[in-house]
């Protein structure tokens, strides 16, 4: 039971955020509290020392230091913020973490860059009428979501979370 709650819980709120931001460029407050929660109540489960559960709570309060500080600086939204603090839980603080991080970074850059071209060539894109949201198009942001939520999928099957969860299974 606790393996199928981290094979969905995880992937299916990542997915949720991409879609919810590439939609309406907001992350619902609900998936980072879901993602958080779940954490918290699934860890115990499955065997997760006291001290280790620690520290996935000081990797996610060391990703939300650094988040706080480029909201602070109006670099980074505040959903993408809470987002990324409630998936680093999800790691704790290993080398999944960092790929984590990294596979984040360079998605999230690559997306940028596709967004910018795609906003060059909005007249274009406009009038052969291909279906694009409106929010790409138009704002001034980009749903850095998608990128936390494809970097999530990357470095899942290397966090601690999952691999136990598949030795339970063998």
């Amino acid at each position: 039971m606790t393996a199928a709650a981290i094979f969905v819980v995880f992937p299916l709120c990542l997915a949720i955020a991409a879609f919810a931001d590439l939609i309406s460029m907001t992350i619902p407050n609900r998936v980072s509290l879901i993602l958080s929660i779940s954490f918290l109540i699934i860890a115990p489960f499955t065997g997760m020392p006291i001290p280790v559960i620690g520290m996935h709570l000081a990797a996610g309060l060391a990703v939300f230091c650094g988040c706080f500080a480029l909201f602070a600086l109006n670099v980074m939204g505040g959903g993408d913020a809470k987002l990324l603090t409630a998936t680093a839980l999800w790691f704790g603080f290993n080398q999944s973490l960092i790929l984590f991080i990294c596979c984040v970074g360079v998605i999230g850059g690559l997306l940028t860059f596709a967004i910018l071209m795609i906003r060059s060539r909005s007249n274009t894109i406009l009038a052969i009428g291909l279906p694009v949201p409106n929010s790409l198009l138009l704002a001034k942001k980009i749903p850095y979501g998608i990128a936390i939520a494809i970097g999530g999928f990357m470095a899942f099957p290397y966090s601690p979370m999952l691999t136990n969860a598949l030795e339970t299974l063998k």
